[in-house]
C-alpha cells in the first residue's frame, strides 16, 4: 500500500511548522495527511518539550520551560473510511530515536513531587543501543524506543465532557491542567482556548506512556470522529513502568506505522478505552515458553487499559486503584467476547494469568494501568 511521509524540521519549534502538527487535542485541527486504510505513514517528531532542552541546558534553566509548548505532536493523519464506532489499528513498524536525550526533575511535577522540589537534569548520549550520561556515571540504559503519546481526536461531545468533568475535579482539589491558549498550536482562537491539553490521557489515547508499545506492537484506538485523526509524539528511548519522575529518556524520533480501520469493532465490542497487542518477544522479555516438547514460540499478549475515571463519567485525581479496576474490567469484557467465556470464567482466568502493570503515574489526573494477558494460555 501507499507510503506517506510527514517531515519535521528538528531545528524549528512546532509553532514555526504548524501545518505538520499540534500540541492540543481538538476535532477541528486540519489533517497533515490523508491516507487510505492499509497505508503506511512515516512521521518525524520533535521531542516532548519542543526542543527547549539542548546540550547546553542546565538544571537552573528549567525554571524557564514554557509548559504550554509541551508535547508537539505530528499529525493528524486522516484515515479514509474511519467512522465513530470503528477501531483504528495502528501497527507500529519502526521507532527510530535520535542520538541525544534528557531526563529531568521539574518541581511541581512527577509522582513524588512533594519530596523532590529541586530541579535536576540528566543529559543522555545514545549509541550502540544504549544510553549513557555523565550525570549518572557507570550506568547504561538499554534502548527500547516507543512513543509516549499516540491518540485520535475527541468528538466535540467528548471534548465538552472531558473539559466539564476535569473542571469539576479541579473544584474538588484534583490535579488538573485545564484548556489554556498560551503556547497552543494551532493558535486559532476557536481551537486554542477550548482544546484539551496533552498531559493527561483519555478515552482517545494520548499521553499514556506505555513502554511496551515498541516496534511490532499494535495499538487499538476507538474512533471518535470521521477520519480518526491520529497524531503521535513524545518519543522515549527507554522508560521504567510508571515514568516516576515525569520524564523518561526523552528524545525525538521517526515513527513508522501502518493504519487499518476495523469497521464497527469498537461498537460491537463496547470498547471505550485503548487496547494493544504485543508480539511474542514482548512479554517478560522472553522469546518463547517452555512446553512439554521444549521451547515453542510465544503467541504474544493482548492488553487492555484503564484510567482514573468512574463508570458514571466522574473523574478522580491520580487514583491508581480505579485505573487498575478499569483495566481489569476491560480485560474481562475482552476475554468474554473473544473466547466466548462467561464473565465468571473470564474473571477467574484473569486472576491466574493476567498481569496488572502500572504504565504511568504522572500524567495527571489520569493514571494508566495495563492488564496484560499472555495468549499462550489458550490451546486453540
Amino acid at each position: 500500500m501507499a507510503h506517506n511521509h510527514i517531515h519535521i524540521d528538528p531545528a524549528l519549534p512546532l509553532a514555526r511548522q504548524a501545518d505538520k502538527g499540534h500540541n492540543r487535542w481538538h476535532p477541528d485541527i486540519a489533517p497533515a495527511v490523508r491516507i487510505a486504510s492499509g497505508s503506511t505513514v512515516e512521521m518525524e517528531t520533535l521531542d516532548g518539550l519542543d526542543g527547549q532542552i539542548t546540550a547546553r541546558t542546565t538544571a537552573a534553566d528549567l525554571a524557564g520551560i514554557e509548559m504550554g509548548r509541551i508535547h508537539p505532536l505530528t499529525g493528524p493523519v486522516h484515515v479514509e473510511g474511519a467512522q465513530p464506532g470503528d477501531l483504528l489499528a495502528v501497527r507500529i513498524e519502526q521507532v527510530l530515536p535520535a542520538s541525544r536525550g534528557f531526563t529531568m526533575i521539574l518541581p511541581g511535577f512527577g509522582f513524588l513531587r512533594d519530596l523532590f522540589t529541586t530541579p535536576f537534569l540528566v543529559h543522555w548520549e545514545m549509541a550502540d543501543g544504549f544510553a549513557r550520561s555523565e550525570q549518572l556515571p557507570g550506568v547504561r540504559i538499554a534502548g527500547a524506543p516507543f512513543m509516549g503519546v499516540m491518540g485520535v481526536a475527541p468528538s466535540h461531545e467528548l471534548l465538552q465532557r472531558i473539559v466539564a468533568r476535569e473542571a469539576e475535579l479541579a473544584g474538588r482539589g484534583g490535579m488538573v491542567l485545564p484548556p489554556d491558549a498560551v503556547g497552543a498550536v494551532p493558535a486559532a482562537e476557536g481551537i486554542a482556548s477550548r482544546a484539551i491539553r496533552t498531559i493527561a490521557p483519555h478515552e482517545t489515547g494520548g499521553n499514556f506512556d506505555i513502554k511496551q508499545l515498541t516496534a511490532g506492537a499494535t495499538l487499538y484506538l476507538p474512533v471518535q470522529v470521521p477520519g480518526a485523526l491520529f497524531s503521535v509524539g513524545d518519543a522515549h528511548f527507554a522508560q521504567g513502568d510508571g515514568e516516576s519522575c515525569g520524564t523518561a529518556v526523552e528524545t525525538s524520533a521517526t515513527f513508522v506505522a501502518r493504519f487499518e480501520v476495523l469497521k464497527g469493532e469498537a461498537a460491537r465490542r463496547g470498547q471505550r478505552d485503548p487496547s494493544y497487542a504485543l508480539p511474542g518477544h514482548a512479554h517478560h522479555g522472553a522469546a518463547g515458553v517452555h512446553g512439554a516438547h521444549g521451547v515453542t514460540p510465544s503467541k504474544g499478549c493482548y492488553a487492555t487499559t484503564g484510567m482514573s475515571l468512574r463508570a458514571d463519567g466522574r473523574a478522580e485525581s491520580e487514583d491508581i486503584t480505579l485505573a487498575a479496576r478499569n483495566a481489569l474490567v476491560n480485560m474481562i469484557d475482552y476475554i468474554a467476547d473473544a473466547y466466548s467465556f462467561t464473565r465468571e470464567q473470564a474473571y477467574c482466568l484473569a486472576s491466574v494469568a493476567v498481569d496488572l502493570r502500572i504504565s504511568q503515574v504522572v500524567d495527571v489526573p489520569n493514571m494508566t494501568v495495563s492488564a496484560v494477558l499472555p495468549l499462550d494460555v489458550f490451546d486453540r
